[in-house]
């Protein structure tokens, strides 16, 4: 079980190796921070549905944050990708339990299909981006770490985007895993909504048994249009 300010928590199952050691990083960090953020977004690619940015705050009352206090709180955790549906959202209840205790926030921010589809992806995820760390009052010298090619604001100068950090940083892996398990839930009540669709199955991903659909019955209102100009082309 992990512990922080006296805090229990029981996690899921757990790997030998802490975090980063287990995922071929440098050991854990004590970071001069009374803040770290871990941002990563979801939903980038599918054919219909809102894209999620999921900011993942760690606060310390102390001068910083010892990151491999959190790596024992959260131990046995990965990234969104490599766990199951039914996995992410155990880890999401432990998410929760910890942020009800005080020891970690989040946000996740979505921007509808509609929004990508005037303003395109990259000016879309840094609205979300903006948005998500607002909803957790960060503060310019919070160390903020990014996946991939995502950039928070100018004025977050405290900042690493960091190739395949949901693979490398605990706070990116748990950011990804609100994102997903919350864009998730969203599109499995879309799918009540647009039944002929499988929403619930593929989440807006364009599959095969999706792409079919759209082709039989055009698209709904949650199709991303700038995504569908082939699909449609051959309808």
């Amino acid at each position: 079980m992990g512990k922080l300010n006296g805090c229990i928590i029981a996690p899921c199952r757990r790997t030998d190796k802490p975090f980063e050691a287990a995922h071929g990083d440098k050991p854990v960090d004590k970071y001069k921070a009374k803040m770290i953020i871990g941002i990563d977004e979801v939903g980038r690619g599918p054919l219909a549905g809102p894209l999620a940015v999921g900011v993942f705050v760690i606060k310390s009352a102390r001068k910083s944050v010892d990151e491999k206090q959190i790596a024992k709180l959260f131990r046995g955790v990965k990234e969104s990708k490599q766990l199951s549906e039914a996995r992410r959202e155990e880890w999401f209840a432990v998410i929760e339990t910890a942020r009800n205790a005080g020891l970690v926030d989040f946000s996740v921010q979505f921007q509808s299909e509609k929004n990508i589809d005037s303003r395109g992806l990259t000016r879309t995820i840094d609205k979300a981006i903006s948005s998500a760390l607002r909803a957790v009052n960060a503060s310019k010298n919070s160390l903020i770490l990014l996946d991939g090619g995502l950039r928070a604001p100018a004025h977050f100068t405290n900042q690493k985007t960091i190739i395949r950090g949901d693979e490398k940083k605990i706070v990116i892996a748990l950011a990804s895993i609100c994102a997903k398990v919350l864009r998730d839930r969203r599109m499995r009540a879309f799918a009540k909504k647009y039944p002929r669709y499988s929403f619930e199955i593929h989440k807006g991903y364009g599959t095969r048994a999706h792409i079919a659909a759209i082709r039989k019955h055009g698209p709904c209102p949650i199709h991303r249009r700038s995504f569908l100009r082939t699909v449609l082309a051959k309808i």
